[in-house]
Order: C-alpha cells, then structure tokens, then sequence
C-alpha cells in the first residue's frame, strides 16, 4: 500500500459538496488515511470542473444535491466528456435515494449517504465506510455514459399473463450483487421475458435505498419488481429484493416457495447478505435453482454459490471485463462455485436459454470469458 512518503502513489481526491462543513468532515476523514490523498475542495460543479483540469484527481466524492448545477447534471456531463471514478454523497430521503439510483445508472462507481456531523460516535464507521469505498472506486472499471433508449420507447413493460400470478415456479433464480450492481441487475432483468422465472435478489443496499430501487428495476423491465415482503409466494414473472438491513431467504411450502425476511446479525459484515440467500436456496430448492453473482467488492456470496452449485444449481458468474469490480465473481471462480462466466449481456439468455452447454465450462473457465 502507499504510503505518505511516496506521495505520487497516493489516490488523489477532490471533494466536491456545497457544505463548507462537510468538505471540511471529508477532508479530514481521507486525509487521515495514509494511501489518500486530498488535493482539493469545490463548493459547485462550476468551480469542481476548473479544479479537474488543474488537479486531475483519481477520484470524485460527489454531493448530489448543489446550487448552479445538480449533482445528477454534473455526473451526466462528467462521464460523457470525462470518464472517472465518482463516490456519490446522498441523503437518506426517498428523493436522495432516487438521484442516487440514477446517478449509478450513470456510471457513479458507489455512494456513501451524507456524514452526519453531530453524532461524534457514527464518525469511526462512517469513516471506515468512505474510506474503504473511494479505494474501491480509485481501482474500479469506469464505464463511459453510453445514451440508451427510454425504458417505455417500444411501449409499456410487458407484465406477466395472468395465467401466470396463479401458478407455482418450477425454478427460482438467485441473484447477488454490491459494488456496482444496481445497473448491473438492471441491465440483466431488462433483458428477461415477461414469463421468466420467480427471481430473489441481494443487493447490498441502504434500507431507504431498497423500495426506490425495486421501483426503477419495475419500471425498466417486464417483470414485475417488487420489494420482497416477508411470505410473499415466488411467482414467474416476478422479481423479489431483499430489503435494506433485512436477509431475504428461500422457504419452500409444499410444490411452492416464498419469501422470508430475517432480522439477524448481519454476515459478511452485510445485511442482507448474498451468502444468506444462495445457502437459502441450496438447501431449499437445490437442483431446481440457478445462481448468479455479479459485479461487487468482497466475496459475499461465493460460499453461497459453491453450495448452491453442490446441490446441482446451475451457477452463473459476470466476468470480469463487464464488472465495475470484479471481487465477488472472482472469490465464486476461485472456489470453484462457477458453472460459467458471462458477460452482462449475455446472462439474461444464459438464464432462459437452453441449458446443455455445461460441457463447454472448464473452456469458459479457462478462458476467463
């Protein structure tokens, strides 16, 4: 690691927030950590552009909400003309956590929600928090802004055939997910039938984060995306996340499943946790399941996915070149938990798509594609 003798080493940080005491707080903060480096401050997007060109940070921490320009617009110009790796600062309202989602969608590598400078005894969590997430940022794979087309330009989503809210699911597809995973699950269900699967979904995400989150993804695809309630029957067509703070499991009921929502100590330093809802779903639906992880920092979920896998799930992991950071994947490859390894893109089909192509994994492995 770097350190403060070697200066040229150090991840270069601009701080950029319209509160002259949170600058101050976050200066502090990263400047106390010996691999940091914070080599300026900027009140506004104007001033944050002029210090980009003469400083040329690593990283940006970023407040979403500015006088002159948004955060949102900034972020927007920022990645189209300038791709680099931005830590968004959110408040925990419903509309933080709504230009927070589509700050991720536009290429923002993660976000810390705002400091809060009266309660001294938070500091040392939230400290370790934004300090751990601008290092993961400093190392994370920019993804350019690239215009898509409206969600609705073909028409409104398709939802699931009636027929269908009535029938019991013959599989349940798990996914997990953090750093980097809110477009990367977006961009996964937008690519699904309407009478895909019944889908579980952890992502590591903020309680207030977790209902807007589901929102988005439903308004996106042609699922229907609903935060997970607790006993809520797994239906095709249906796309369940794991709320904030709560661990999303898989119970199975007869020829049916549903899911359960637990209040326990949070694992992997995470609640939810992915590895909570994959052994969930090894041990309940076993060979009738699909497992995939995706882009995210740590190895949450890889333990998970090797049981899963044990059990004759079908697993899945994204590959590295389409992943903001490939930790989790790479911790499930590593274990051997992985039946293959596909590109964003391509893991909607791998979901749905004819599954005798297992032959061709120890290839795909080798590959590392």
């Amino acid at each position: 690691m770097a350190s403060q003798s070697d200066p040229e080493k150090r991840i270069k940080v601009l701080i950029v927030d319209d509160s002259a005491l949170v600058r101050a707080l976050l200066t502090k903060i990263l400047g106390a950590d010996p691999a940091l480096q914070v080599v300026g401050t900027a009140p506004d997007a104007f001033i944050a552009r002029e210090k980009i060109k003469i400083l040329n940070p690593d990283v940006l921490t970023l407040d979403v909400e500015m006088p002159r320009m948004d955060g949102l617009q900034f972020l927007r110009n920022l990645m189209r003309l300038r791709p680099m790796p931005v830590v968004m600062c959110s408040s925990l309202t419903e509309r933080g956590a709504d230009i927070t989602l589509a700050a991720l969608e536009l290429g923002a590598i993660d976000f810390v929600t705002k400091p809060k400078v009266d309660v001294a005894h938070a500091l040392e969590a939230y400290a370790a928090e934004l300090i751990g997430k601008v290092k993961v940022a400093a190392v994370a794979r920019v993804r350019p802004l690239v215009p898509r087309p409206p969600a609705n330009q073909a028409g409104a989503p398709q939802r699931p055939r009636p027929e269908l809210q009535f029938r019991t699911t013959d599989q349940i597809v798990a996914i997990g997910a953090s750093t980097g995973g809110t477009e990367a699950i977006r961009q996964v269900l937008a690519r699904l039938p309407p009478d895909a699967p019944g889908m579980v979904i952890t992502q590591h995400i903020p309680r207030a984060f977790s209902a807007p989150f589901a929102a988005r993804l439903n308004a996106s695809s042609q699922l229907s995306v609903q935060e997970a309630q607790d006993g809520a029957l797994i239906l095709p067509g249906q796309a369940y996340i794991a709320p904030g703070d709560l661990h999303l499991t898989v119970e199975r009921d007869g020829a049916r499943y549903r899911c359960r929502l637990r209040n326990e100590a949070p694992v992997n330093r995470h609640r939810p946790s992915v590895d909570v809802l994959f052994r969930s779903v090894a041990e309940q639906v076993g060979q009738n399941a699909v497992g995939v992880i995706l882009t995210g920092m740590g190895a949450d979920g890889a333990r998970g996915l090797k049981e899963m896998r044990d059990k004759g799930a079908l697993t899945i992991a994204q590959d590295e070149k389409s992943s903001v950071v490939w930790g989790m994947p790479g911790a499930a490859v590593t274990l051997d938990a992985v039946d293959r390894i596909l590109p964003i893109e391509q893991i909607a089909a791998g979901l749905v798509g004819p599954d005798d192509d297992r032959g061709d994994t120890e290839e795909r492995l080798a590959a590392g594609s």
